[in-house]
């Protein structure tokens, strides 16, 4: 049986559905480790306009660019955002996923907790071997959502090291069934150009980047433009709306300053190729664009759902990862590279043996 089949229509002209992003994901075609050499995982290089497939190495993927071509990259780094803890007097084992500190000064963080019908207003979790990081919680914010005080006596920067330090990489839920964290999943699960934190998941599509091709890059004379999306978990809720365009997407921040606004200005004035690094560049692009297709600085929130039919101002060719059904990863990147192209794109990477996922091979969408 194809795993995707005919019932994918073509569909310009109507509103897309849910179920047309269904198609059939065995769980051995999951990578559940990165590639030996990052470059070296695969490349399906998808041509937009012809339909048009070729098998590549990732690191050839600089082998289809010229010199003064721009790649932007999201240079969020993700911190260690999940953390176990132990419940006061039961001692139960809780899980805490960091989503964003709100207050430096009272150590006020927005979390997720598991299982939540435990955890009450008032309830105490300690965390550390020591019970060395103690926890205080003192609002309610959604059925699994809390806020958090932590009780920590000390200058900011060593409380962040110290609660850092218990965490382990905010691997997906999703992965999480197939394996557990280890502790090479922090270094893993990061890319080569992350600097600022703030990231509970990395740019899937950036991971394949190295320091050797980041140098090939350079000498060859294509630009990089860093734009930050610090993301969250709105990416991997689940979708519960059949129409689209009822899906509300959770807000990310977002910033896009000088050097970038420049960078890609200057390719876009110049027709030159300019390659988002993943879905969490394109959704900063098109937040940030103008009309036109110019950039403009930007510094904020974005809750930018990109599914097709949708017209992308700035970036003309893209790099993905192999998403989820389903995902509104897989929504995009349809919409980028065309719903019909991507998704038999997706049915030829199951025949021909790709690795799908977050540790997954990768596909060039280009014209």
């Amino acid at each position: 049986m194809n795993p995707i089949t005919d019932e994918h229509f073509s569909i310009s002209g109507q509103h897309m559905k849910l179920s047309q992003f269904k198609y059939k994901l065995p769980e051995e075609r999951i990578a559940l480790y990165p590639a030996d050499c990052r470059d070296e995982s695969r490349l399906l290089v998808l041509h937009k306009k012809t339909g048009e497939i070729e098998h590549r190495i990732f690191k050839e993927v600089i082998n289809y660019f010229d010199e003064k071509d721009v790649f932007v990259m999201n240079d969020s780094k993700v911190f260690p955002a999940r953390l176990y803890g132990n419940k006061e007097k039961t001692n139960a084992l809780i899980e805490v996923f960091l989503l964003r500190e709100l207050n430096e000064e009272f150590r006020l963080w927005d979390v997720l907790v598991d299982p939540a019908r435990k955890i009450r207003i008032g309830n105490k979790l300690y965390f550390g071997e020591d019970n060395s990081m103690v926890a205080e919680v003192i609002d309610n914010t959604t059925s699994r959502g809390r806020t958090l005080r932590f009780l920590y006596d000390g200058p900011h920067d060593e409380f962040k090291k110290a609660l850092f330090a218990l965490g382990v990489a905010p691997l997906p839920e999703d992965f999480k069934r197939l394996r557990k964290e280890e502790p090479e999943d922090l270094q893993n699960f990061q890319t080569y150009f992350a600097k600022k934190e703030g990231s509970v998941t990395a740019s899937f599509a950036g991971l394949h980047f190295t320091r050797e091709l980041m140098k090939r890059m350079e000498i060859r004379g294509i630009d990089t433009a860093f734009v930050t999306m610090h993301t969250g978990l709105g990416s991997f809720r689940e979708i519960d709306v059949e129409d689209l365009t009822k899906h509300k997407m959770d807000s990310d921040l977002i910033s896009v300053d000088t050097d970038a606004v420049q960078t890609i200005n200057k390719a876009k004035a110049e027709n030159r190729r300019i390659c988002a690094v993943g879905t969490s560049v394109q959704r900063v692009l098109e937040t940030a664009a103008l009309t036109g297709g110019m950039l403009k600085e930007y510094d904020g929130w974005t809750s930018k759902f990109i599914f097709p039919e949708y017209n992308f101002q700035v970036a003309n060719c893209m790099i993905a990862n192999f998403y989820a059904p389903y995902s509104t990863m897989l929504m995009l990147t349809t919409a980028f590279g065309g719903y019909d192209n991507v998704m038999n794109a997706y049915k030829v990477a199951l025949d021909e043996g790709y690795r799908f996922g977050l540790y997954g091979d990768a596909m060039l969408i280009i014209d």
